[in-house]
């Protein structure tokens, strides 16, 4: 059996308050690379400045893309990715169309998802944003196999800014519908190791918390890093 990453490996450091400051960002990444985060995930306005903070660690920058609504044109998603790939961002997390999911337009959808893919590097992880808590689980499964038929890497539960977090049903629900094939992301008020033990055993690939540090401390109380 493939072993797993230790559970700092699986977190993605997030900061995506929209009054975050440089000495907050600087503060980010420094713990990102104190803990051994997979990555940094921050407001596109941030991808250039952690780019160059973490050039020379192996802690990743993540960039959002049409966040948090996904309700921009996809050419806005399209040219978005780019410019953030070309500031450094090794991994995407873009948000669905969700009007258009709900209207049953799955061409729309997939193109939408399929444009953020094709302006991304090769390399570059694109992580789709369903907002599951805005969405019936019917529709959350139509959302994975459009996100895997678009060519996405990985889906992922939530925002954090809409009407709640990632739950362990989500999860699950998620990583029926991909089996293998693609990572699970769960994001939104992940902020006790209890909550993230439980959502990484229904199925999670990664984490994203704001609350890395305290949930990696109470997982090592001496110290927590990695």
């Amino acid at each position: 059996m493939k072993s797993l990453p230790p559970l700092q490996r699986r977190i993605d450091h997030t900061l995506l308050r929209p009054d975050a400051s440089l000495h907050d960002i600087r503060a980010l990444c420094r713990e990102a690379v104190e803990y051994g985060f997979a990555c940094v995930c921050v407001n596109p306005i941030w991808v250039a400045t952690c780019a160059q903070i973490l050039s020379n660690t192996d802690v990743g920058v993540c960039s959002v893309i049409g966040f948090p609504l996904g309700c921009v044109t996809t050419s806005i998603k399209a040219a978005e990715a780019s410019e953030m790939v070309r500031a450094g961002a090794g991994e995407l997390d873009m948000v669905i169309n969700l009007g258009a999911l709900k209207s049953g337009d799955d061409s729309l959808v997939l193109a939408d998802i399929r444009s953020v893919v094709q302006s991304a590097d090769r390399e570059v992880l694109v992580k789709v944003i369903l907002e599951c808590g805005l969405c019936t689980q019917a529709e959350v499964v139509k959302a994975c196999h459009l996100s895997e038929q678009a060519g996405a890497r990985y889906v992922k539960t939530s925002t954090g800014f809409g009407p709640r977090g990632a739950t362990v049903e989500d999860v699950a629900l998620m990583r029926n519908t991909v089996k293998d094939r693609l990572g699970v992301k769960a994001s939104g008020g992940i902020r006790t190791l209890e909550t993230a033990e439980a959502l990484l055993a229904a199925g999670a690939s990664r984490l994203g918390t704001s609350a890395s540090v305290q949930i990696i401390t109470a997982l090592n109380p001496k110290d927590g890093r990695g």
